[in-house]
């Protein structure tokens, strides 16, 4: 029986799969297993994240809605059946978020963690509360009154303040008006001992002082989101840089797509907003817990309360780059792959310091997509061009979220006299390369860095990513290839080793896939991957199960797949690791003859496929191979972070039986790691390798 694998009924939706991911992450929040303050984090997380879905991909679907395009995906749900699908499942989930606030606010107060409104301090703390309204928020709080003379006014995208209905004490007439709370005050008042006190509560107290001659009826928070994707025409720009810090300015004026009010808000006070704003009823959001769940950070970085939150980490550096020796004495007899955050990404700025100061080397390419404020690797980038180095530096400007940082790094490694490159015309460069040249016995000798993550030390903290280095001339040599393409006119780019996008990744990998296939029963497939979405790779791993292909996929997100489908997806298994770490790396085992491994900057999407310059890097060192192979597998056996995906498109969360040894993937590889860095120095002489494989072998 020929089974059509177009069939719609055998996709998730993207967006109600992205949904269920931050569902996810609000379980963390919920998990009383965690450190109070470690939930709580979770849940800033959460609305962080919805935020950045509501300014992206809710905004990009009313906008293909009201231009009347019907634009689906594999599963055929049309631009108003998804934001029909969006708003029921955000309006029923904000009620767990509500619960799991007032759960954890309550049990943080006998920690000493407190978050009160005016009305609930004492005298002592009004009078602090008065003294510092009086002192740091009047100079600057912005109050609008709105009326035939005085406009709405524009409101930038995220602009939180307070909505207040007030009388007239003279002819007593009721008016509107708007307080805009600028984005420089702290949205929590720390009155020093632990208690935090929302900013709206306290300004609701000095309405009068604002608006003298009024009193206050009533008021409520509110908070908007506008339209942040910014479309660069490129075709008619003729100064990118420009074009872009333009686009800037007018994301935060971007169309309004949803309206959050506070615990006192009724319908008058929504109906007047709504009368300006003209935000759809069912984009409105009332809550009756704060608002700006990402701003759960000011308490969260508390560091007297540390001790609520999970213990830190210390990355370390592991053999071989554990020495004194030269780092590119070390990668020309050997390559190294590193797996952050458990080893620490030192080596990596080191490599670029190191670079920067070696009086032999003579260039340094790299491509930036998220560099970070006050960035180590910049500042040595700008020293080796300022040093007299030809320094090649291929900033991504269109990173979303980090464009206005990437312009400020661009102009400031222009200024040094680096070569910039601006980005690549209709393509954002995605890819994590750098190509250290260095003169060598007189000849030129090349050294490379190839990543699943950004060259952020910060980020590389709490995301899990790979780094591999190597100075084998055929990885060399298609960097240069590389690079050359960057910064000339080919479309046409084709690598020998790597495999670049938006030519030769997926071919590749529907090809390792379909090899895979060949092998029926004996075949295997471990990919580890954030978002699952192309269809044509879907239907090729579709294929492969209908072959019997073992497939186990670590999906963190989207995952358009649907496994355990009679006759189409029995031999597939999905799971979608949450916990302390944020898993990031795109990395892939085919068993096939010989096992093959391959890290990349990828997702397998349509736009990191088809619409951006990616790299698919082998990993032929044995070494490496075997690390990433037990890594893979260590995952895939996790019962404790765990989601797996079932055929009807819910997850449930992994539960161990009783007789099975606990597999916390995050915990094993800290507690493996921090007892390398304590070993004696014989088991310190062990290559990597060996001691991940002895990991993996302890864990089972």
């Amino acid at each position: 029986m020929i089974v059509n694998l177009k069939n719609p009924n055998f996709y998730n939706n993207r967006e109600v799969s992205w949904l269920q991911f931050n569902t996810r992450v609000l379980k963390q929040a919920q998990d009383e297993s965690l450190p109070l303050l470690e939930r709580l984090k979770f849940l800033a997380i959460y609305g962080t994240n919805l935020d950045e879905f509501y300014m992206i991909r809710v905004a990009g679907l009313k906008k293909l809605f009201t231009g009347g395009i019907i634009v689906s995906g594999a599963d055929r749900l049309t631009p108003l059946q998804q934001l029909r699908e969006i708003r029921k499942y955000i309006h029923q989930e904000q009620q767990v978020v509500e619960y799991c606030m007032k759960d954890i606010l309550k049990k943080l107060e006998p920690e000493g963690i407190s978050i009160k409104s005016h009305r609930d301090t004492n005298q002592n703390e009004k009078n602090q509360l008065k003294k510092y309204f009086k002192e740091q928020i009047y100079p600057v709080i912005i109050p609008i009154a709105i009326d035939s003379t005085h406009p709405f006014p524009q409101l930038n995208n995220l602009s939180f303040g307070l909505i207040v209905k007030l009388q007239d004490s003279d002819d007593h007439i009721e008016r509107f008006g708007i307080i805009r709370v600028p984005r420089v005050l702290s949205r929590f008042v720390e009155l020093g001992n632990g208690t935090y006190v929302p900013i709206e509560s306290l300004i609701a107290q000095h309405v009068e002082d604002l608006f003298p001659g009024h009193t206050l009826i009533k008021y409520a928070a509110f908070r908007v989101t506008r339209n942040a994707d910014l479309e660069i025409a490129e075709e008619e720009a003729d100064d990118f840089m420009e074009l872009l810090e333009e686009g800037l300015k007018l994301r935060k004026k971007g169309e309004l797509v949803r309206l959050e009010v506070g615990v006192h808000s009724d319908d008058e006070i929504i109906n007047f907003f709504n009368r300006h704003a003209n935000i759809y009823k069912d984009d409105i959001y009332q809550t009756h817990t704060i608002l700006n769940l990402s701003s759960l950070w000011q308490i969260v970085s508390n560091k007297d309360f540390a001790h609520l939150l999970s213990a830190p980490f210390k990355p370390r550096v592991l053999p071989p780059l554990d020495t004194s020796e030269d780092i590119f004495a070390t990668l020309e007899k050997q390559d190294v792959l590193m797996y952050h955050p458990y080893e620490s990404f030192d080596p990596v700025v080191q490599l670029i310091q190191t670079a920067a100061k070696d009086p032999e080397v003579v260039s340094i390419k790299m491509t930036l997509y998220r560099s970070g404020t006050n960035s180590p690797i910049v500042q040595a980038l700008m020293n080796a061009s300022e040093s007299g180095k030809q320094v090649t530096v291929m900033v991504e400007l269109k990173a979303r979220f980090d464009e206005e940082n990437n312009l400020i790094w661009a102009k400031a490694l222009e200024k040094s006299g680096a070569h910039v490159i601006y980005g690549i015309q209709g393509f954002k460069v995605h890819a994590k390369a750098t190509l250290i040249t260095r003169r060598k016995n007189g000849k030129l000798k090349q050294y490379a860095h190839l990543a699943t993550g950004n060259y952020n030390p910060a980020t590389s903290k709490i995301y899990t990513d790979m780094s591999y280095m190597t100075s084998k001339d055929e990885i060399t040599n298609d960097l240069t290839r590389f690079f050359h393409f960057l910064t000339g006119f080919s479309k046409k780019g084709k690598l020998e080793e790597l495999f670049m996008a938006p030519s030769q990744i997926k071919p590749k990998v529907l090809s390792l896939i379909q090899n895979e296939a060949r092998k029926g029963t004996d075949g295997h497939i471990i990919a580890k991957i954030n978002s699952l979405v192309d269809a044509d790779v879907i239907r090729a791993l579709y294929k492969a199960s209908q072959a019997g292909v073992k497939i186990e996929l670590i999906v963190r997100g989207i995952c358009c797949l649907k496994p355990g489908i009679e006759g189409v997806s029995e031999n597939i298994r999905v799971i979608s690791i949450v916990g302390k770490y944020l898993e990031h790396p795109r990395t892939f085992y085919f068993k096939n003859d010989a096992v093959q491994t391959y890290i990349s900057s990828a997702d397998w999407m349509p736009r990191n496929l088809m619409k951006r310059i990616e790299l698919l890097t082998g990993i032929n060192d044995e070494a490496a191979r075997d690390k990433i192979t037990q890594i893979l597998k260590l995952q895939c056996s996790d019962n404790t972070l765990a989601y797996e995906l079932k055929s009807d498109g819910s997850y449930i969360k992994v539960k161990k039986d009783e007789a099975e040894k606990t597999i916390n993937n995050h915990k094993i590889l800290e507690d493996f790691v921090n007892r390398v860095s304590k070993a004696k120095t014989k088991e310190n002489s062990l290559s990597a390798s060996e001691l991940v494989s002895r990991l993996f072998i302890e864990s089972e």
